[in-house]
């Protein structure tokens, strides 16, 4: 956790109302600097079973390696501040790798909060839809609503520790890749808060984008997006011999390309977020605005990493931003 004085409290109290109760909590403050620390010293105080570990600046991966580090049991269950999980989520991970003595690792589901239309649109843009699995609906694998036994923390060698994000789907990747028995369930579901409007996602997402080059993921995000812009830069070019109102090809190919991306995150998402054709309507034209903040922010995370990382001009700012 880092700087999460807001939400902290739902999270420990959400744990603490499991049907299954945890044995220990294992907390790793990456170096707050609000009350977030102060509120879970107050609750341990309480008599709470938590383990507060301090780090003075950390990323994610070295939190959790801390943590785990700490945890005394076999096997360990993981979720991220920011978030809070259903009262039954513990049970239904405990549940399912019962089923089976040779399971490994159990990943749950987590569903974002739309509390707000902005936040339902943003889902829509970027959150991947669920699909079947388990008898349910589950959506992509995460961290965030994980089980496994400690060994298969220990075979892989823990999370990377140098990266603000996808240390979690490069430790899952190494996870698959060590052939350790992996299970899903749909009954397992922890919520997750999404951004609350565009400047947020905007900074959320260079610092994503930052890092994902860094963990050496570029042609799956970055390179699509780069070729996408490329094919729309070439109609700018009969504007330099012809007439300088071609330059409005480009804007209206760029624009219809927008909506039609938006279009097809509605067709996708249409059974987890059904809604009547007005409303649909007025998802496309907030839909199109968020897009366009999530290639920009993809653009300026590649900037970042190639003045930061590649020439060393700037400081690394996806290592700055908070966690939450």
């Amino acid at each position: 956790m880092r700087d999460e004085e807001d939400s902290i409290r739902a999270l420990l109290y959400g744990l603490f109302r499991q049907t299954l109760p945890p044995t220990e909590i294992v907390i790793t403050d990456n170096g707050s600097i609000d009350a977030t620390a102060d509120i879970v010293e107050e609750i341990i105080h309480s008599g709470a079973p938590i383990i507060l570990i301090r780090e003075k600046a950390g990323l994610p991966g070295r939190g959790r390696n801390l943590a785990v580090a700490q945890a005394r049991y076999d096997w360990i269950a993981f979720i991220d501040a920011g978030n809070k999980p259903a009262t039954d989520w513990l049970e239904a991970l405990a549940r399912k790798a019962s089923e089976n003595p040779a399971v490994d690792v159990v990943y749950g589901t987590y569903e974002p909060v739309v509390d707000s239309f902005f936040k339902e649109c943003a889902a829509i843009a970027y959150v991947p839809p669920p699909s079947e699995s388990d008898g349910g609906l589950v959506r992509p694998r995460s961290i965030v609503s994980a089980l496994m036994r400690r060994r298969v923390w220990e075979t892989v060698g823990g999370f990377p520790e140098d990266l603000r994000s996808a240390e979690d789907l490069l430790f899952m990747r190494r996870v698959e890749q060590a052939k350790c028995n992996i299970v899903r369930t749909s009954e397992a579901v922890v919520y997750w808060n999404i951004q609350p409007n565009l400047w947020r996602t905007f900074r959320r997402f260079v610092a994503y984008s930052h890092n994902n080059i860094r963990a050496g993921l570029f042609a799956e995000w970055q390179a699509l997006i780069f070729l996408r812009y490329a094919s729309i830069a070439v109609a700018i070019v009969p504007a330099f011999f012809l007439s300088s109102r071609w330059l409005l090809v480009p804007l209206v190919l760029w624009l219809l390309f927008m909506i039609l991306r938006a279009t097809k995150a509605l067709r996708r998402n249409r059974q987890s977020y059904p809604a009547s054709h007005a409303r649909n309507l007025a998802r496309l034209c907030l839909l199109v605005p968020i897009i366009a903040t999530l290639d920009a922010a993809a653009f300026f995370g590649s900037i970042n990493w190639f003045l930061g990382d590649k020439l060393g001009l700037t400081r690394s700012r996806g290592q700055d931003e908070s966690q939450g």
